[in-house]
Formats: structure tokens, C-alpha cells, sequence
């Protein structure tokens, strides 16, 4: 009986080997698996010792699933922040943001009065194609119904994704459609874009906004820039805020365009990984005009490594605040039974050889939430470089002093904005999109009568009805800010219900090209090139 449950318990026992060899620098290679150092294998005698006993002497049952998960994470967990364990059910969603697609019906939606809303279909997907429009909502999935059973958005999008060349049907309720009407809608891969938006912000400046840098970024990222260029584009302003990174190589051929002469654009090291160079080494598509890159504090990886080579060739100017300082490279390592590990194996130095990870000695929640502490620490209102000063010196092609620790410092930094009550505002402008949706729905048409996005622009402007109709209906739905406070941002959330508006016809482009107007880094940004 114990050599059956032993037995039963192997693949357990294999997952955690393959952890700890991998913890302690192996490789995975199935030509190595049974090649295993005698400390690794006292260590996986003492695992299997107390996996056997647990398996025989325990009180209760137990789901041996979730103890692997729990026990690799917590083996993972003791390297560094950045290195972590995927089981086999989240490693497909895990995937997703990196790999830049997904497979479903091609939607964006919204839940609203326990109502799947759909708020457009994507671009080239199968939705599209059938003829699902913005505003449809739906009432039945496979003849079952949907609407008011409490639904969540996990429910809709288990419901709707699924495998390639799969059929769904949905029934949907249409503004001024008396009947259901039904689609049986072949799901395909859909994709997920990292570029939200490129315009031009005027007759020579372009503006692109990245929020990860994915397997597909750098075709995103160069379609956009032909239109600029196309459009006329003397210079360029790259939007990074808030991106987290993802794939070093979408950083790179970046970089690429924007800085040539066989230019060092970052390098990786690390102690099973030899010095590995990534050079700006063809013609690219921008090389010669102003260019300036925003950050903050929730700019990492493959963000910095782009702003990093930036600054340090002096190609541009840096704006906004500190950024995150990750200067760690992970490699993912795909397990025998579906789940993942990713993996830490270099450190990545800017071209001035300069490495921005921060320190991580005191434990991954401090490491995570120095954000936070950097805010009440006041860093977000002067430039307080404190945290990485203290580390050596570096130079940029032109002699200008830079510090490896703590993520890269912008060459002007730019506050936060202490005239608006940042978490009273957040509150407001979480009631704006649904607002904006209902009064679409009723008033379209005098919007879709503007003829351009500039156009809109240019002439409308919120009504004071209109406004006051807004603070009615967020007061009604519990919004709990005082007038007094909220009339102190009241030109910024006219201004963000006029660009949610544009949305609606306009997408990406009509809600950015608004919203930034109001943006103090945006706008100092634009100052300094036109400086």
C-alpha cells in the first residue's frame, strides 16, 4: 500500500526536483534529468521522506495539486521578486499579455446593471466581422440566459473564450431592435494591443502610447510611427507610464529606431549567462528628431531599458518621475506537467554600464510597495533622488552624471499634480464611463454630426446641464465627495467626460488626445521639445 501511494506520489515529488535543480542554476534538459549533484539529491531524499509520511500518517485527506503549487511558490519565492511559479491553470492567461493574443469572439465589454454591455468588438475579429456593434448587450449565451443572474466579468469570459475554430451563439438585445437578434460567432485569435494610441498632437509633434512591450509591440509600435511620419512627424513623444515591460527584444528593436551608429543599447549578464550585447545596428525609422520619453514609477524591465539608453546616449529627454528599477532578466521554463517556472537568470545594465535594479534584500512585500512608501514619502512632489545616489557614478555620451540602484531618475521631473485631490478624483471619474455610455446611447447622433475628431474638439464643450445631470446620477449611484471638493476638479472631469464621449466614435485616439490635455507631465513634455 505505501509503495502504491509512493508511487502516487512521484510526480509531486519530480515537479519539486526540477524546482530546486532549477534554483540552483541547472538548466532543464531531459539529457540531464537523472544527472543530479549529491546534495540535490539528499535534498530531494529529505522531500520525499516528508511527502511519504505526509501522504501515509496525515489526519486528513489533502489536494496534493495544491500543495505542489504552494511549495514550489514558496521555494520561488526566496530568490527574488521577480521570479515566480505558474501553475498549469494560470499559465495560459499568465501567457496572454506577453504573447499578444488571445482566442475568443473579439470584444470589449463591460457588466452594468448585471447587463454583459458590449462596448466595441476588436478591431478584425470575428465579432466585427458579423456585425456586433457598441452598445449591444447580452441577454442569452448558448440559450442561456445571462442578464440579471449576477454575472461577473470571469463568468463572461469563461462563457466566451475558448479554443480556435469553436462556435458560441449569443443573442443580443440592440437599441431600436424589438426581437433578440442571434449570432453564432466562430471564435479565432484575438489580439491584444500594447500601442493604446499614436496621433499627431500637432502639424510636427507625434504622441504613442505603450503599455507593455509584447511579442507583438514592435509591429504595433512601427505602424503607428509610418502614419506619423506619413503625417508629417518632426518629433516624438513616447508615453511609458505605467508600463511594466515584458519581452527585452520588443525594447531593443525599439531602441533600434531611434538611436543608430552601431550604438550599445543594453547588455545582460549573469552567472550561467555570458555578457550577451543588443546594439542599435540598422537604419532607423527616427533617428534624427526631437525625441522625449515619459516615466513614472510604474515604468519597469523592458521601459527602462528603452528610457536607459536614451538618457545615457543623450538621444532625448527623460520626463516624469523615478521609475520602478527592475534590471532583472527572467526566462520561463515550461514543466512536464503544464505549469511553469520563470525564472531569474541575468541582471541587464544600461550602455553606460549601469544596472537600475533596486535593492530587494528586505523581502518582496517591502520590495513591492516601495511605490506606495515613495508617495507618503513626498518623492512624488520633488525629485528626490536620496534612494540611489548614494550608489557609483555613470556618464552619459556627453558627460552628464547618472546613478546605477533604484530605477532611472528623468532628466526633468515633473510632480504630481497637488492642485487635485488625487483618491476624491479617482472616486469621480470611476462613475464617468457609465455616465457617458447611457447618455451616448440616448444622444448619439448629435455627436456622430461632427465630422472630424478635430472638429470635436475644437467646439464641444460639457454643458453645465449636462455636467450637473452627471453629479446627480454619481451622487444617486453612492458617490460620496463633497461639492466643495469636487468643484476643485471640475474642469478636469468636464474634460475626461468630453474625451470618453469622443471615445465612443473616435476610440483610443478621441479618448488620448483629450484626456492628455489635462495631462502636467504631458503638457511640460510638449513645452521642452518646442524648448
Amino acid at each position: 500500500m505505501a509503495d502504491k501511494k509512493l508511487n502516487f506520489l512521484l510526480p509531486f515529488l519530480l515537479a519539486v526536483l526540477l524546482a530546486v535543480g532549477m534554483a540552483v542554476g541547472f538548466k532543464l534538459r531531459e539529457s540531464t534529468w537523472h544527472k543530479r549533484p549529491i546534495r540535490e539529491k539528499a535534498e530531494f531524499s529529505r522531500l520525499e521522506e516528508i511527502m511519504s509520511l505526509i501522504e501515509n500518517k496525515y489526519v486528513d485527506t489533502f489536494d496534493r495539486e495544491i500543495i505542489v503549487d504552494k511549495l514550489v511558490e514558496s521555494l520561488v519565492s526566496q530568490l527574488d521578486p521577480h521570479s515566480f511559479y505558474i501553475s498549469a491553470t494560470e499559465l495560459s492567461s499568465v501567457n496572454e499579455s506577453l504573447e499578444g493574443n488571445f482566442e475568443g469572439i473579439g470584444i470589449e465589454f463591460y457588466v452594468l446593471n448585471d447587463t454583459i454591455i458590449v462596448v466595441s468588438p476588436i478591431s478584425g475579429g470575428p465579432s466585427e466581422e458579423l456585425g456586433i456593434m457598441s452598445g449591444d448587450k447580452i441577454i442569452l449565451i448558448d440559450d442561456t440566459v445571462i442578464a440579471g443572474i449576477g454575472v461577473t466579468n470571469n463568468d463572461v469570459i469563461k462563457k466566451l473564450r475558448g479554443k480556435k475554430g469553436t462556435k458560441v451563439k449569443v443573442d443580443i438585445k440592440r437599441n431600436g431592435s424589438k426581437d433578440l437578434l442571434s449570432f453564432t460567432i466562430t471564435r479565432d485569435k484575438i489580439p491584444i494591443t500594447s500601442v493604446d494610441v499614436g496621433y499627431m498632437v500637432d502639424d510636427e509633434t507625434g504622441y504613442i502610447k505603450i503599455n507593455r512591450f509584447s511579442a507583438n509591440t514592435y509591429q504595433e509600435f512601427m505602424e503607428e510611427m509610418r502614419k506619423l511620419n506619413q503625417a508629417g512627424m518632426q518629433q516624438l513623444v513616447i508615453d511609458l507610464r505605467q508600463n511594466p515591460g515584458g519581452y527585452l527584444n520588443a525594447a531593443t528593436m525599439m531602441a533600434d529606431e531611434l538611436i543608430g551608429n552601431d550604438r550599445l543599447v543594453v547588455y545582460t549578464e549573469g552567472k550561467a549567462y555570458k555578457r550577451k550585447e543588443y546594439r542599435a545596428n540598422r537604419q532607423g525609422i527616427f533617428e534624427n528628431g526631437n525625441l522625449a520619453i515619459i516615466i513614472d514609477e510604474g515604468s519597469a524591465s523592458a521601459s527602462e531599458i528603452l528610457a536607459g539608453a536614451v538618457q545615457d546616449w543623450d538621444r532625448g529627454i527623460v520626463t516624469g518621475r523615478r521609475s520602478f528599477g527592475k534590471g532583472l532578466v527572467q526566462e520561463q521554463y515550461n514543466l512536464r506537467d503544464g505549469s511553469a517556472l520563470r525564472l531569474t537568470v541575468a541582471r541587464y545594465y544600461t550602455p553606460s554600464g549601469r544596472s537600475i535594479q533596486k535593492p530587494y534584500n528586505n523581502g518582496s512585500d517591502l520590495y513591492h510597495s516601495e511605490i506606495t512608501e515613495r508617495y507618503y514619502q513626498g518623492e512624488y512632489l520633488t525629485p528626490d533622488s536620496s534612494a540611489i545616489t548614494d550608489s557609483a557614478k555613470f556618464f552619459t555620451s556627453k558627460g552628464k552624471v547618472v546613478y546605477a540602484g533604484g530605477g532611472i531618475m528623468p532628466d526633468v521631473f515633473v510632480p504630481i499634480d497637488t492642485s487635485v485631490d488625487l483618491q476624491n478624483m479617482a472616486k469621480v471619474r470611476s462613475f464617468i464611463p457609465e455616465f457617458v455610455y447611457d447618455h451616448f446611447s440616448a444622444n448619439g447622433e448629435q455627436y456622430r454630426s461632427y465630422e472630424s475628431l478635430k472638429k470635436f474638439r475644437d467646439e464641444f464643450e460639457v454643458s453645465d446641464l449636462l455636467y450637473k445631470n452627471f453629479i446627480v446620477s454619481a451622487q444617486s449611484k453612492g458617490m460620496d465627495v463633497k461639492e466643495e471638493i469636487f468643484a476643485t476638479f471640475e474642469n478636469q472631469v468636464r474634460v475626461l467626460m468630453k474625451a470618453h464621449i469622443a471615445r465612443q466614435i473616435w476610440k483610443n485616439e478621441g479618448f488620448f488626445s483629450i484626456a492628455n490635455t489635462v495631462d502636467r507631465t504631458y503638457n511640460r513634455t510638449l513645452e521642452l521639445l518646442k524648448e
